[in-house]
């Protein structure tokens, strides 16, 4: 009778735990809410502001100058993104495949809107702003401040020999000389194509190059113009000569961050911190800054001390 209690009181035990350990399993169906397991979600990660630029000195310095601005005064990380040229950069902001990209008006109303009745620098911001709203959606921002124009430059010994000052006084002479510019110079409505037709200039050749390479091809004399940016560092530097624009072709190029309408109204903040630089920059900084990458400067830290500069950043 001992004996037998002793494996009853056993057998109710060994099924006692059974029933625990299947109460114990979770239902399959069950929820995480079911189970009352915390499971708290990781946070978002920020989106990252992708900011374009096209390949040339000034535009890799302004690129960077919208990134370390943005990763100062907000949250956002950056990539910036090099392209090859006006409508390349436009064409990507265009189709979303970014999300602002610095951009000169001069340019936007001659190679993107071709238009070629000039204004004045405060017309032209006007007119490309309403025209790229109304067209694509796309918003322009407060101008930095400099104004990156197109100058025709020789050297100061080829100006003093030819007596010339202006582009004017250049087209006599230039049918024996050779012209560097940038490649797409050659092609856009407000480059050589009006400038032929504005001053019935022709060139012996046109020679399309970097234009990081053009002021030193000029300065070593395999090119005798250099399609020239008015805030480029060089042009002080080699002792160039820039030729007065007596007719008045080349447009303002005032330089402006660009977004969609609709990617600047979702991100408030970053409108925020673009808009501190409006108005900053004179032609002179630029000139300094732009001689500074193109002297081995690291475009980014270059940005960065023209931002500390003007007291924008720490």
């Amino acid at each position: 009778m001992l004996r037998y209690s002793k494996l009853l009181a056993l057998s109710l035990l060994l099924l006692l735990i059974f029933f625990m350990m299947v109460g114990c399993q979770p239902d399959e169906g069950a929820t995480d809410t079911d189970m009352d397991v915390d499971n708290d979600e990781e946070p978002a990660t920020m989106e990252v502001v992708r900011i374009g630029h096209k390949n040339y000195t000034e535009q890799r310095l302004s690129g960077q100058m919208l990134a370390a601005l943005i990763e100062a005064k907000t949250d956002y990380p950056t990539e910036v993104i090099e392209f090859g040229g006006t409508m390349i950069c436009f064409e990507a902001l265009d189709s979303d495949e970014i999300d602002m990209y610095p951009e000169f008006t001069g340019t936007a109303y001659g190679a993107i809107l071709e238009q070629a009745d000039i204004l004045g620098p405060q017309e032209t911001y006007d007119y490309v702003k309403d025209a790229f709203e109304e067209k694509y959606g796309i918003t322009w921002l407060g101008e930095l401040g400099w104004n990156n124009t197109y100058v025709l430059s020789v050297t100061a010994e080829t100006a003093e020999e030819l007596g010339i000052s202006t582009v004017s006084e250049l087209v006599p002479y230039a049918s024996d000389m050779t012209m560097g510019c940038d490649n797409e110079f050659l092609g856009r409505a407000d480059g050589l194509p009006g400038l032929k037709e504005t001053y019935g200039i022709t060139f012996k050749d046109e020679l399309p190059m970097d234009q990081g390479l053009t002021y030193a091809a000029l300065r070593e004399g395999e090119i005798d113009v250099n399609v020239s940016f008015s805030t480029d560092g060089r042009i002080a530097k080699f002792n160039l000569v820039n030729l007065t624009d007596d007719k008045n072709y080349f447009p303002p190029y005032y330089v402006a961050p660009i977004l969609k309408q609709d990617y600047a109204d979702a991100n408030p903040a970053v409108v925020e911190a673009l808009m501190l630089l409006k108005g900053k920059f004179t032609d002179e900084d630029a000139q300094k800054y732009n001689l500074m990458v193109d002297e081995g400067g690291d475009p980014r830290e270059v940005a960065e001390q023209a931002l500390r500069d003007k007291g924008l950043i720490d």
